[in-house]
């Protein structure tokens, strides 16, 4: 973490967490920033996010499964939102121990719902393999991994030590936050969760983490949890948007076969995020799946 970036301007410290919302918990690897309601409760669902936007991704849903009474946990990945960033490699082994280590921390035993959009998919699968009586449920919402990631130029460039570091200090946080546009099918939603995805970005560590998962393979691929998955007697939910471009609709049939007990359920005019773009249509879905 010796580059030194020209955006990154803000330590997470005691003040840091002092001012935040939310909680924290010092884990294995450092502090977790999370929140957690109706703590107690006897059904638990856990909201992990992607590869980079904090877990105000998951408003909408974090909001519906409290007023329908879940506890229901969510936190920042490391590198991310108001999480440490440990000097560690960023790899599932990582995401997974924090998964592991915030669940053991906040005192739930009992098997929890995991809920894994985009590279949360991944982390929850593998948490599942490594931990199945652990898991109850698993929600899946685009996930990343069914298939190895085809490096374009830029990516290639990022995984070379020095000149990745380069290319993102020279694009700046502005540079970064433009990539959200891809989430979306609807605009309307990215100037409001730009401003709040900036945010994490000044902090020391941040695009060291993000350059940490992609040269770690925490993308992918991960098609083999998958199919083990498939071979669990654990009830799998699968969402997807049919004009997702961060991961392609036509991932979902690989999946579909790895999983067949999944229910899937797709929906259009909608981008890579479907439970915040179309909460109506995804919700009353996922509370069905989760009570039965």
């Amino acid at each position: 973490m010796s580059f030194s970036y020209r955006d990154e301007i803000k330590e997470l410290n005691d003040r840091t967490r002092q001012e935040a919302s939310g909680s924290f918990v010092q884990l294995t690897d450092g502090f977790t920033h999370y929140e957690l309601s109706n703590p107690g409760g006897d059904e638990t669902v856990v909201l992990v996010h992607g590869f980079s936007v904090p877990y105000f991704i998951y408003d909408p849903t974090f909001r519906f499964l409290t007023r329908s009474g879940f506890c229901v946990l969510r936190y920042d990945l490391f590198g991310r939102g108001f999480s440490d960033r440990p000097e560690r490699r960023y790899d599932i082994d990582l995401f997974v121990r924090q998964l592991s280590d915030l669940l053991s921390a906040r005192h739930i035993t009992r098997p929890v719902s995991l809920v894994g959009l985009s590279m949360g998919g991944p982390i929850i699968a593998m948490f599942s393999v490594r931990f199945p009586e652990r898991v109850k449920k698993l929600v899946l919402i685009d996930p990343s991994g069914a298939k190895p990631v085809v490096p374009t130029l830029a990516l290639k460039l990022l995984t070379l030590p020095l000149l990745g570091e380069a290319i993102l200090n020279q694009m700046g946080k502005g540079g970064l936050a433009e990539n959200i546009l891809s989430n979306f099918f609807d605009p309307t939603h990215v100037k409001h969760f730009q401003s709040r995805y900036l945010v994490q970005v000044e902090y020391k560590g941040f695009k060291h983490a993000i350059l940490s998962t992609i040269r770690s393979g925490t993308i992918g691929p991960f098609l083999s949890e998958y199919r083990r998955i498939g071979k669990m007697d654990k009830p799998v939910l699968l969402f997807w948007g049919r004009q997702d471009r961060t991961v392609p609709f036509q991932h979902s049939h690989i999946l579909r076969a790895a999983m067949p007990q999944a229910q899937f359920y797709a929906f259009e005019n909608c981008g890579h995020i479907p439970h915040y773009e179309k909460p109506d249509e995804v919700n009353p879905i996922l509370l069905e799946f989760l009570k039965r």
